[in-house]
C-alpha cells in the first residue's frame, strides 16, 4: 500500500503557464508528465501567491483542485489552524514585477518569503523541509541568512537550478576525487538569471575533484573586448573552450569573439577557487543561439587526456522534463527528510553570482570572496539517462 501523500505549502511570486510555480506546482498537480499518471508523493495543500497578472492560473487551479488559496504566507504553512500543519514548504520566489538594483540584479522576494517560513517555525517550534528555487537572495547577505535560518531550524534543505538534474548529452560523469585543473562552462541568456544556471551546471560536477569542494577566493566579470584579452593573457586553455562550443546545438553567423564583444549581456565569469582550481563560466550571447536543448554545455579534462564535454539537455516544450526531474529532488527531500544533494552548492553559486555581478557593476574589479571559503562533498545524485518524455499538449 503506497504511504499517504505529503502536504505541502508552496509560496510563489506569480502562476501564469510555464512560470516556474507552473512547471514546479503543476507536475504536483497533474503528473510529471501533465498526464494524470506517474506524479511525486506529494499533494498541493495550500498556495499562497505574492503578485495576481491578468493571466494567473491560480484562481482556477484551486477550483479544480481544491488545494487553499491562501491569503498570506502564513496561512498557507498554518492551513488556518494557526500553527505549522504541512510536510514541506516550496518557495518559488521567480518571474512577476520585481525591480532590478543598481547592479542589474533581479530583486525577487526569496528572503521575504523565507522571513514568513521562519515565523512559522520558529511560533510552531518546529519546521519540516525546504525548498527554493533557483539561486538564494540575490546578494550574499540574503543568501546566507537563508541558508542559516534553514540550518538553525535543523530542517531537511534543498534549492538551486534544474540544470544539474537534467540529460546530460552525451553522459558524463566526474566521480569522486577526480583530479581536476580547469574547466568551461558555456551559458547563455539573461545575464544574471541565466548565469547562475551555468554557475550551477558547472559546480555540479567539478565539485566532484580531488579534494572535494573548497571554496572560491575572488570572481571576475569581464565584458566587450576585455573579457577576450584576459582570457589570451592569462592562458586559458582554448581545448576546453572549443570542446564545450562544439556542444552548442545552434549560432549565429559570425567569429565567437568579435560578435560577442560587441553584446551588451556576453561576458566571461572568470573563477578562482581556493585550491587552485579555475574556471571560466562563458556567456557568448549574441553569438549563441538557445538551439536544441538550450546552450548549457561544459568542459573540462583529466591530466593527460583529451577534452571531455556535454551538454546539458533542457526540454524547452511541455512537459518540460528536467522540472519533472527537479520534482522528484524534492519529493525525496519531504519523503525522506534528507537532501539529494547538497544545499551548500547553492550558497556557493549564489555568492559567485553575487560577486561577479559586483564585478561587473566595478568594470571588471577582481572581486576578493573570503566569505566563500565554502567546503562541502559532492554529489552523486543520478541525473536522467532514459528518453526525454514525448511533447504533450495542454
Amino acid at each position: 500500500m503506497p504511504a499517504p501523500k505529503k502536504k505541502v505549502a508552496a509560496i510563489g511570486t506569480v502562476y501564469h503557464r510555464h512560470s516556474h510555480c507552473d512547471v514546479i506546482l503543476g507536475k504536483i498537480l497533474e503528473g510529471f508528465n501533465y498526464d494524470g499518471k506517474a506524479g511525486p508523493n506529494m499533494e498541493l495543500a495550500s498556495l499562497y501567491i505574492d503578485q495576481i497578472n491578468k493571466n494567473d492560473m491560480s484562481r482556477d487551479l484551486a477550483k479544480r483542485y481544491g488545494f487553499r488559496l491562501a491569503n498570506s504566507m502564513a496561512d498557507a504553512l498554518t492551513l488556518g489552524t494557526g500553527k505549522l500543519a504541512v510536510d514541506g514548504v516550496i518557495c518559488v520566489g521567480e518571474h512577476g514585477a520585481y525591480p532590478d538594483n543598481a547592479k542589474g540584479q533581479k530583486l525577487y522576494p526569496r528572503r521575504r518569503f523565507f522571513e514568513a517560513v521562519d515565523q512559522v517555525f520558529t511560533a510552531s517550534k518546529k519546521g519540516v523541509p525546504l525548498f527554493n528555487d533557483k539561486h538564494l537572495g540575490p546578494q550574499w547577505e540574503d543568501a546566507k541568512w537563508m541558508y542559516d535560518m534553514a540550518r538553525r531550524h535543523h530542517v531537511p534543505f534543498l534549492a538551486g537550478s534544474s540544470l544539474p538534474v537534467t540529460w546530460r548529452k552525451p553522459h558524463l560523469d566526474i566521480p569522486k576525487g577526480t583530479p581536476l585543473k580547469e574547466a568551461v562552462q558555456i551559458g547563455y541568456g539573461p545575464f544574471e538569471g541565466y548565469g547562475f544556471h551555468a554557475l550551477e551546471s558547472l559546480q555540479c560536477l567539478v565539485e566532484n575533484r580531488q579534494g572535494g569542494e573548497t571554496g572560491v577566493k575572488a570572481v571576475r566579470s569581464l565584458s566587450g573586448n576585455a573579457m577576450w584579452e584576459a582570457w589570451d593573457a592569462e592562458k586559458w586553455p582554448n581545448d576546453l573552450l572549443e570542446a564545450a562550443l562544439a556542444r552548442v546545438p545552434a549560432h549565429a553567423n559570425g567569429e565567437l569573439r568579435k560578435v560577442s564583444a560587441a553584446t551588451k549581456d556576453a561576458g566571461i565569469f572568470f573563477i578562482e577557487y581556493t585550491d587552485g582550481f579555475r574556471a571560466a563560466m562563458v556567456m557568448p550571447n549574441g553569438w549563441i543561439h538557445e538551439g536544441d536543448g538550450g546552450g548549457f554545455c561544459f568542459a573540462t579534462k583529466l591530466p593527460g587526456k583529451t577534452p571531455i564535454a556535454c551538454q546539458f539537455y533542457l526540454q524547452n516544450t511541455d512537459p518540460f522534463g528536467h522540472f519533472a526531474e527537479l520534482v522528484k529532488a524534492i519529493d525525496h527531500l519531504v519523503n525522506t527528510m534528507h537532501e539529494p544533494y547538497p544545499p551548500e552548492r547553492t550558497l556557493l553559486t549564489s555568492g559567485i553570482l553575487d560577486a561577479a555581478m559586483t564585478s561587473r557593476f566595478q568594470n571588471g574589479k577582481r572581486v576578493e570572496t573570503p566569505h566563500l571559503n565554502i567546503r562541502y562533498e559532492g554529489s552523486t545524485w543520478a541525473y536522467p539517462k532514459g528518453a526525454v518524455p514525448p511533447t504533450v499538449k495542454r
